[in-house]
C-alpha cells in the first residue's frame, strides 16, 4: 500500500508553476510569506502567519503589471483598427467614391431599415443604462406584470414603467411569433443538411459512383482500341480575361483527343482591344501547331455569357458535333478530361450532362479563400454528389461539364432571361426528361483547376449574382414546372427543396434570425431566443459543413461567423431577384488573379521540348517559322505590359450595411452584458466584430 499512498500524496501536492517572489521583512516580528502569483496573498494561510502592508504592495504591483499588459494589448488592437478605419475613409473620399456613386441607388431601403434599427437600439440602450444605474427594480425582470400601486419617482421612471408594460403586452408576442417561425425554418433547413450528409456517408460506405463499362480506350498494343471517338466541341467563353486566358487556352489545346474529332472555340467578349490582340495571338500560336481552334468575337455583345454561348451554337459547323464541353477562362482541365467524361454517354441515350468537380489553385491564399473552399467542398462533395446519385439531377455549375448537344437543343438552348443561364438550362433539361451524372472521384483526377475570388468585393458580387439569379429563374420557371410531365415528387423536389428551401429560405432566416431578431430580443427579453438556437445547432451544422474539408477544421468559428455575415448580401440579392429589381440583372465578371500563369507556361514549355523529337536547331527554326513558344510569349507579354498604361486597381471600400449591422450587434452585446445573458453576449460580440471587419473590407485581399 505504500506506493499507492505515495501516489496520492504526489497527486495532492500543489503543482502551481511560476517564479516565486520572496518578501523578507526587516522586523523579526513579521512573517515570511511566499507569493507566487497576484492572488497568493488572499489564499487561506496558517494562523501563525499574518498579512502586512508590504505584502499587499507586492500584490498590487503584480496586479497592476498584468492590468497594464492587458491595456497595452487592447490599445494596440484599437490603434490598428482606428488606422484601418482612417485608411478606408481616406480612400472613400478619393478613388473609391467613383464606384460608390455608381451604386448609390442600390440597397437604400435595406440600409435605411438597418440604420433605423441601430438608432432605436442605441436609444433603448441609453435608457436601459440609466435604469441600471438608477437601480430601478424592473431592469432584469422578464414577463413583467406592473402593479398599478407603484410610487412614481419622476417622469422618466413613469415612462420606463409604461415601456415595460407595452413591451411585455405588444412587442414581445410579435417578436416571439416571428422568431418561432424563423426557428422552424432553421430546423427544417438543418434537417435537410443532415439528410444530405447522411446520403453522402451512404455513398461513401457503399462506394457508389458512376462507372464506365469496360475499358473503351484499350492501351494494349496487341489489341487496338475499338472505341469510336465522337465529335466534341470545346467552348471557352471569356470577357477581358487578361490574367488567365493563356493557361486556359493552353490546357484545353492539350486535351488528349484525336485532333480531327475536336474543335475548340475561343468565345471572346472582351471590349479591350489590347486583350483581344493577346487572345488572337494565343489562338494563332496553337493553330499553327496543328490544333483545330477558332477565335470568335461578337460585334453585338448582348446577353452576357448566355448570349455568347447562344451565338457560338448558331454556327453551321456545330451540327457536325455530338457533344460540347464548356470551360470558363480560369479553368484548366487535365489532358485526359474528355476520356474520363465522354464515355459515360455510351449506351446511355437519356444522359444529357456529365459534370466534373472543381479544384482551386488559390484556396490557401487568405482567410476569405479558405472559407470559400469550405463552402464549395460541401457543395461538390455533398450536395452535387447526393443529388446526382439519388435524383439524377443537380444544378449545372456553368463550366467543367460536357453536354449532349441534342439535350441542349431539345431544352431550348441558352436563354438570356436570367443571370444564371447554367441553372436555367439544367432545370429545363430536367423537365424534358434528361438525366445528369456528377463525377466526384478525385482519384481519377477529374479535377478542373480554377480560382476563387480573393477580394471581398469580387466575392460579394459573385454571391449577389448566384443568389438573385435563382429567384429570377424561380419566377419564370414555376409555371413550366407545374405543367411539366415529370412525376409529382420531382416537381416537389424542384419547388420545395431546390428553389424554396435552399435558395430562398436559407438566406431569409439567416439574416432575419441572427442579424435582426437576435439583437432585438436583447431589448425585449420576454422574447429571448434559447441558447440551442444561437449556439448548439449552428455549431453542429457548421461541423457538418466542414467535414468534406477536414483540413479547414481550425476555421470552424470564423466560418460560422462569416456565413452569418454574408447573409445580408444573400438576403438583399434574394429579395432583388424575387421582386425583379433592377440590380438583379447585373452580370459582373469575377476578377481573377491569374497566379498560376507563369508556372503553367514554364511547365508547358518543358512539355513542348520533351514531346518534340526534333534537334535543337530544327526546334528553334520551327518556332521561328510558326510562332514563339509559351515562354517567349510570356517575355513579350511582360515587355508589352510595361509599355501599356496599367489601370488603377480598385481600392478597399467601406460597406455601409455591414457596418450598420456591426454597430447594431455590438449595441445589443452591451445590453446583453448588462443583463448577464451569457452565451448571447459572446455570440453578439463576435458576430458584431465579424461584421465590423467585413464592413471595413479587412478580410480578403488588401490593396495598399
Amino acid at each position: 500500500m505504500a506506493p499507492k499512498g505515495e501516489f496520492f500524496r504526489w497527486w495532492g501536492k500543489d503543482t502551481r508553476k511560476g517564479t516565486p517572489v520572496i518578501v523578507t521583512m526587516e522586523n523579526v516580528n513579521y512573517s515570511v510569506v511566499e507569493i507566487d502569483g497576484p492572488d497568493s496573498a488572499f489564499r487561506p494561510i496558517d494562523k501563525d502567519r499574518v498579512k502586512n502592508a508590504k505584502q499587499f504592495t507586492w500584490v498590487l504591483i503584480l496586479k497592476a503589471n498584468r492590468a497594464v499588459g492587458c491595456v497595452a494589448w487592447l490599445g494596440h488592437i484599437l490603434w490598428a483598427l482606428l488606422g484601418a478605419i482612417k485608411k478606408r475613409l481616406f480612400f472613400r473620399n478619393g478613388v473609391a467614391m467613383e464606384n460608390e456613386n455608381e451604386k448609390s441607388g442600390k440597397g437604400k431601403f435595406l440600409f435605411g431599415f438597418i440604420l433605423s434599427l441601430l438608432l432605436t437600439a442605441m436609444a433603448f440602450l441609453a435608457f436601459e443604462v440609466i435604469a441600471h444605474y438608477m437601480r430601478w427594480p424592473y431592469f432584469q425582470e422578464h414577463n413583467l406584470h406592473i402593479p398599478q400601486t407603484l410610487e412614481i419617482r419622476g417622469w422618466l421612471h413613469s415612462i420606463y414603467v409604461s415601456w415595460l408594460g407595452f413591451r411585455a403586452d405588444y412587442i414581445a408576442p410579435l417578436i416571439l411569433s416571428f422568431s418561432n417561425f424563423c426557428v422552424v425554418l432553421f430546423l427544417i433547413q438543418s434537417l435537410d443538411r443532415l439528410i444530405l450528409c447522411l446520403g453522402c456517408f451512404w455513398i461513401k460506405f457503399k462506394n457508389i459512383k458512376p462507372r464506365i463499362n469496360g475499358d473503351p480506350f484499350n492501351s494494349n498494343d496487341s489489341e487496338p482500341s475499338k472505341y469510336i471517338y465522337p465529335m466534341v466541341l470545346v467552348q471557352i467563353p471569356m470577357c477581358n480575361e487578361r490574367e488567365v486566358y493563356e493557361q486556359s487556352i493552353s490546357a484545353v489545346c492539350q486535351l488528349d483527343w484525336p485532333r480531327d474529332r475536336l474543335l475548340i472555340q475561343v468565345l471572346d467578349d472582351s471590349d479591350d482591344e489590347h486583350i483581344q490582340w493577346l487572345i488572337k495571338g494565343e489562338v494563332s500560336k496553337w493553330m499553327q501547331k496543328g490544333v483545330n481552334i477558332v477565335y470568335r468575337h461578337r460585334l453585338i455583345r448582348t446577353g452576357y455569357k448566355a448570349g455568347n454561348l447562344k451565338s457560338a451554337m448558331s454556327c453551321d459547323y456545330v451540327k457536325d458535333y455530338e457533344f460540347v464541353a464548356i470551360f470558363d477562362a480560369d479553368f484548366q482541365p487535365n489532358p485526359d478530361y474528355l476520356k474520363l467524361t465522354v464515355p459515360h454517354f455510351n449506351d446511355n441515350p437519356e444522359l444529357g450532362l456529365v459534370q466534373a468537380r472543381w479544384g482551386f489553385v488559390n484556396k490557401d491564399e487568405n482567410l476569405l479563400t479558405r472559407l470559400q473552399d469550405i463552402n464549395l467542398c460541401f457543395h461538390f462533395e455533398v450536395e452535387q454528389q447526393v443529388n446526382g446519385v439519388f435524383l439524377n439531377f443537380f444544378g449545372f455549375n456553368g463550366t467543367a461539364g460536357v453536354w449532349r448537344i441534342k439535350a441542349l437543343e431539345e431544352s431550348g438552348g441558352w436563354l438570356e432571361r436570367t443571370t444564371v443561364e447554367d441553372m436555367d438550362i439544367a432545370v429545363r433539361a430536367h423537365l424534358h426528361g434528361w438525366k445528369f451524372i456528377y463525377l466526384n472521384d478525385v482519384k481519377v483526377i477529374i479535377f478542373v483547376l480554377c480560382e476563387v475570388p480573393e477580394s471581398y468585393e469580387a466575392y460579394k458580387k459573385q454571391q449577389y449574382r448566384w443568389h438573385s439569379g435563382p429567384m429570377q429563374l424561380f419566377r419564370v420557371c414555376l409555371p413550366s414546372i407545374i405543367t411539366s410531365k415529370i412525376s409529382i415528387w420531382k416537381k416537389a423536389n424542384l419547388i420545395l427543396l431546390f428553389f424554396l428551401l435552399r435558395k430562398l429560405i436559407l438566406p431569409f432566416y439567416s439574416f432575419t434570425l441572427f442579424c435582426i431578431i437576435l439583437p432585438l430580443t436583447m431589448f425585449v427579453p420576454e422574447a429571448e431566443l434559447p441558447a440551442w438556437v444561437i449556439c448548439y445547432v449552428p455549431v453542429f451544422m457548421s461541423f457538418l459543413s466542414i467535414l468534406p474539408a477536414p483540413k479547414s477544421f481550425p476555421f470552424i468559428a470564423p466560418y460560422l461567423l462569416f456565413e452569418n455575415t454574408m447573409s445580408v448580401t444573400k438576403f438583399n440579392a434574394m429579395v432583388s431577384g424575387l421582386f425583379q429589381l433592377g440590380s438583379s440583372y447585373e452580370w459582373v465578371v469575377t476578377k481573377k488573379a491569374g497566379r498560376a500563369s507563369e508556372p503553367d507556361l514554364l511547365a508547358a514549355e518543358e512539355r513542348e521540348r520533351d514531346s518534340l523529337s526534333l534537334p535543337a536547331m530544327n526546334l528553334q527554326q520551327s518556332h521561328r517559322g510558326a510562332s514563339d513558344s509559351g515562354l517567349s510569349d510570356l517575355i513579350k507579354l511582360k515587355e508589352h505590359q510595361e509599355s501599356v498604361p496599367i489601370k488603377k486597381k480598385n481600392t478597399n471600400k467601406i460597406y455601409k450595411k455591414e457596418l450598420a449591422l456591426a454597430f447594431l450587434l455590438l449595441t445589443a452585446a452591451l445590453r446583453s452584458l448588462l443583463s448577464a445573458h451569457g452565451v448571447h453576449f459572446y455570440f453578439l460580440l463576435f458576430q458584431g466584430v465579424s461584421f465590423l471587419l467585413v464592413g471595413l473590407d479587412l478580410i480578403g485581399e488588401q490593396v495598399t
